[in-house]
């Protein structure tokens, strides 16, 4: 099939490049709609207590406050003549906002609870109505009317609403920035990579075809679900890493094939034919890997599943079909003699004399040379132990955002307020005396502040204030609303008990409901682990049974599951140590916080695919000379001599472009950057460079073991690597016999 599908576009090449670039022209078109399409937030599970607290709020109450305007005055104090003025004034062009509902305030009826404990400063709090599609374009409207300098008063907004606003267009900013980092290091190291500006140019088509293909596909998708707008920064960051991938595995095999003497149609049938087919099964173990995130029920996680089999998909079909077809009009002038630069000569021979010594000498002495790479992953691994998650928060800003400031304004000067509480919807409630109870009861637990209700207001067990006008609006057909204002710091372990202890407590009703950020973020952590085992069960599984199809062994998936699973814990702990305890927080200039929840899945899911990319490159060139009569030791210093440039080259390419993420201000941005980077190189280099020989060293002929069943499956339905061509491995191997010691 690679080779009829090879000389298929060695005969139409030009028609293939034609007809590809009217579909990236169409895709692009199409594409420049998605960022209209995607939405912000999505951390939530829809079918939790939490979620669907907020959305029974949200249609018969009103909403929750979601917007704070922190105002203090600029000259006199809350209560002078001119600050109240100013104050009323604020509160009612706020109210009289088209998509605002609830506004409360200091200066309006009960807003003695919105002054801080110094009467330096006051809160108003209300509701921006709208989906996630709309919610930030109110946002930044409101906003900009009603904050700044508004006569007498300095206001500044923030509250959920005025925090996703933020976020997003900090996200945008450290996207633009990456990119603009990116792109150019990139193409400059392809250039020094390939000794040719036109070789370096190939992997950079495939990911502009992944990403701008991409785009189309999430326009699409936006159009009939929920996608995360943060969908964009895996499209980007991946559709440039594989295009480096698969493009230097395809030009590396076409200019190793034409050194050996074939000619452009020759060449191009062997590099489809060998590297075509371990990207096909390179393309499946990322794709298995993000296949897992559709198993949580968080847009947020669902939309890298979207993006992320979108951009292998279409870069795997670039790479089989577009890049070939470049190839045979390029032909010859890819070799790097002929892009007459200094360096061209270093790059022209197939093999890496330093990644065959080194396999050489892990093969001499496996013991010697693992135990000491294991022992540094391990202790990489070990902050692992003291990890602890949680959802993103306003820390995730620099400390100059205004939301951020609005936020920890709240936290340190006002004792607690219905923003920042906890909002209990009781369904079918109860009569009056029944609801009166649960309120006097919910008041006594400790880090209760307060308990507002339709029966009044309640601390510690007592009624304070009875019913007013404010209560009845507490009241909507047969559900009841509560507010259980806390003085427990939001995210805290406290604060969590809390949750725990309110969900308790029995419900005057059906069935209470309890919201806000601290209940999201316990069920956001509940929910991601009830279905992580599974999803965990899913990579590992397709995993196995792909590598199985690819090597007729047993022993070769378990061997890799296990390296993959070392070198991501390694990157995950160092994560820890850097993003939660705080080292290298002056250095990149964020908070240290528990480490984002689905930011980690999201980089296990993509760092394991990304793994076991490379995987497949070492192990097929590997395979490749086994079956072709090798024994171990000469294919295994054959396959990593072979493949150790293409691979490390490949992966500090990658890691260049996740790196760059680092350069913003978004700190799960920046983790999930640093991290994905680093477990690419620590694959790369201690995984692929010694574990992997040591591995196949101590297992011996065993490496390659399966059951005679499997065996015979396996012939029958394996889709293994073929030969590249009948000369093969047994010269190739005595060419590069005296490289053991020392190519």
């Amino acid at each position: 099939m690679f080779g009829r599908l090879a000389s298929f576009i060695h005969r139409h090449a030009r028609g293939v490049l034609v007809l590809t670039a009217v579909a990236v022209v169409a895709m692009g078109a199409l594409g420049a709609g998605a960022f209209g399409k995607l939405q912000s937030g999505g951390f939530e599970d829809p079918s939790s207590p939490s979620d669907r607290a907020k959305v029974l709020i949200d249609e018969r109450f009103g909403g929750e406050p979601n917007l704070v305007l922190l105002v203090e005055p600029r000259e006199g104090g809350l209560d002078s003549a001119a600050v109240r003025r100013a104050g009323e004034k604020l509160t009612a062009g706020l109210d009289a906002e088209q998509h605002i509902s609830h506004v409360a305030s200091y200066w309006g009826p009960g807003g003695d609870g919105l002054v801080s404990r110094d009467g330096a400063s006051a809160l108003i709090l209300a509701h921006v109505q709208g989906g996630s599609t709309t919610l930030e374009d109110r946002t930044e409207a409101v906003t900009g009317r009603w904050s700044g300098e508004v006569g007498p008063l300095q206001v500044q907004s923030g509250g959920g609403a005025a925090l996703n606003r933020d976020v997003s267009a900090q996200v945008s900013s450290d996207l633009a920035l990456a990119e603009a980092i990116a792109v150019p290091v990139t193409l400059v190291l392809l250039v020094l990579a390939f000794g040719s500006f036109l070789a370096a140019l190939l992997p950079l088509a495939i990911g502009l075809i992944a990403v701008v293909g991409t785009f189309a596909e999430l326009y699409l998708l936006g159009s009939v679900t929920d996608v995360s707008v943060f969908a964009i920064n895996l499209t980007t960051a991946l559709g440039l890493g594989l295009g480096i991938d698969y493009g230097l595995l395809l030009v590396s095999r076409f200019r190793e094939r034409l050194g050996e003497g074939g000619d452009i149609a020759d060449a191009l049938r062997t590099t489809v034919r060998t590297a075509g087919r371990t990207i096909l099964f390179s393309a499946a173990t990322v794709v298995a890997a993000l296949s897992a995130l559709l198993l949580f029920p968080q847009f947020f996680l669902r939309s890298f599943a979207y993006a992320g089999i979108g951009v292998v998909a279409i870069a795997a079909l670039s790479a089989l079909v577009v890049v070939p077809a470049l190839l045979a009009v390029v032909g010859e002038r890819v070799r790097p003699g002929r892009a007459r630069l200094p360096w061209a000569g270093t790059v022209s021979r197939p093999d890496a004399p330093f990644w065959g010594r080194l396999a050489a000498l892990v093969f001499r002495r496996p013991v010697v040379t693992a135990l000491p790479v294991l022992g540094v992953l391990l202790l990489v691994a070990s902050p692992l132990l003291g990890a602890a998650f949680g959802s993103p928060d306003e820390r995730v800003l620099p400390p100059g955002a205004e939301s951020r400031q609005v936020s920890t304004a709240m936290e340190d000067h006002f004792p607690g307020t219905d923003a920042t509480g906890m909002q209990i919807v009781v369904e079918k409630a109860e009569g009056d005396a029944a609801l009166a109870r649960y309120a006097s009861r919910l008041s006594r637990l400790d880090g209760v502040a307060q308990v507002h209700g339709p029966t009044g207001t309640y601390r510690d067990g007592a009624q304070v204030r009875g019913p007013g006008r404010a209560e009845a609006a507490l009241a909507a057909g047969d559900a009841r609303q509560f507010t259980a204002t806390t003085s427990t710091e939001t995210g805290s372990d406290a604060a969590r008990r809390l949750v725990s202890q309110v969900r308790e407590v029995p419900a005057p009703g059906q069935e209470a409901l309890v919201g806000g950020r601290d209940a999201q973020l316990v069920d956001a952590r509940q929910s991601i682990g009830d279905r992580l085992p599974a999803a965990i069960g899913l990579v590992v599984a397709t995993t196995f049974v792909l590598l199985f199809l690819f090597t007729g062994s047993v022993v070769q998936p378990l061997r890799a599951l296990v390296l993959n699973g070392l070198s991501l814990t390694a990157s995950i702990g160092a994560m820890v140590w850097v993003f939660q305890e705080g080292h290298l927080s002056s250095l990149l200039g964020f908070t240290p916080m528990p480490m984002d929840t689905s930011m980690t899945v999201l980089m296990f899911c993509i760092v394991f695919g990304l793994s076991m990319d490379y995987e497949v490159f070492v192990t097929s060139r590997i395979k490749e000379l086994h079956e072709g009569g090798a024994d171990g030791r000469t294919a295994v210093v054959g396959g990593l001599s072979r493949t150790g440039r293409i691979v490390t080259m490949a992966a500090g390419l990658l890691a260049v472009s996740f790196f760059a993420f680092t350069s913003g201000s978004v700190s799960f941005l920046q983790m999930f950057g640093l991290g994905s980077g680093l477990a690419i190189l620590i694959d790369a280099v201690a995984v692929r460079g010694v574990l992997v020989p040591a591995a196949i060293r101590l297992l011996g002929p065993a490496a390659w073991y399966a059951p005679a069943p499997l065996k015979r499956l396996h012939r029958r339905i394996g889709l293994s690597e073929e030969a590249a061509e009948p000369q093969p491995a047994p010269a190739r191997t005595e060419e590069e016999r005296p490289t053991h010691a020392g190519v």
